[in-house]
């Protein structure tokens, strides 16, 4: 636990150093902990250390786990992967946040999936700020239309947007597609949304994303440790 303790309190104190030097206060930014391959008891264990919000990638993973740790029951959950339309089910019946819609139809699934008893999901629009082919993620000049959208949908709380980077060493480019994000969230809100959530930086790129604005980091490999096989899709 002492190894985990460390490297969980060391990414909060990254976090807190961004933060100040962006002239921001360090709750201004959530740590999603994302536990994809790990087990439950990793979950558990850092739960029991004063973590709440963690991040899930894939659809069984993450219902096993959310069985596994009913009896925590401050512990959030964040889907952040891509979902497939005939995998939603699951999702709108367990997550709190769902980080990664980038297609109407998937939205529209979970909303009519979302138990009448459970408060609106709450969801994040994921935008392909890089260009890049492999990157899921709806176009920037699609964002409004998908945002209105999404808007319409009851069951669903429009939160704000999501991105995955390049991966790349260039800290320009890198910082410029999380600002890209930034000004897509800004725009929206003068067209009349009240967004208050940029989900961007993972591990490698947490500082960057925060003086971009970023309001959740998803970190996964600086808490957990190396994963034994990595999506760079999805890698956190």
């Amino acid at each position: 636990m002492a190894t985990l303790f460390s490297a969980w309190q060391g990414v909060l104190q990254r976090i807190g150093k961004a933060a100040g030097k962006a002239g921001r206060v360090t709750t201004d930014v959530r740590l999603v902990a994302v536990s994809k391959t790990f087990p439950a008891d990793s979950v558990r264990e850092l739960y029991a250390l004063g973590q709440r919000d963690f991040g899930e990638n894939y659809v069984q993973e993450f219902t096993e786990k959310h069985e596994a740790l009913a009896d925590c029951p401050e512990l959030v959950w964040h889907f952040i992967g891509p979902l497939q339309s005939n995998k939603t089910r699951s999702v709108a019946e367990r997550a709190h946040w769902v980080h990664s819609i980038e297609r109407l139809k998937i939205a529209e699934r979970l909303n009519a999936q979302r138990p009448a008893d459970l408060p609106p999901l709450q969801v994040c629009i994921q935008v392909n700020v890089s260009g890049e082919a492999s990157k899921s993620g709806c176009e920037p000049e699609d964002v409004v239309a998908l945002a209105q959208a999404v808007t319409a949908l009851p069951r669903l709380k429009l939160r704000g947007l999501m991105a995955i980077p390049e991966s790349t060493e260039d800290t320009d480019k890198l910082a410029g597609q999380f600002a890209l994000l930034r000004r897509l969230r800004d725009d929206l809100n003068t067209h009349g949304f009240e967004l208050d959530t940029l989900s961007m930086g993972m591990s490698g790129d947490l500082e960057l994303a925060i003086a971009e604005g970023a309001t959740h980091v998803r970190v996964g490999t600086a808490i957990f440790g190396a994963r034994d096989y990595i999506k760079q899709e999805t890698q956190a």
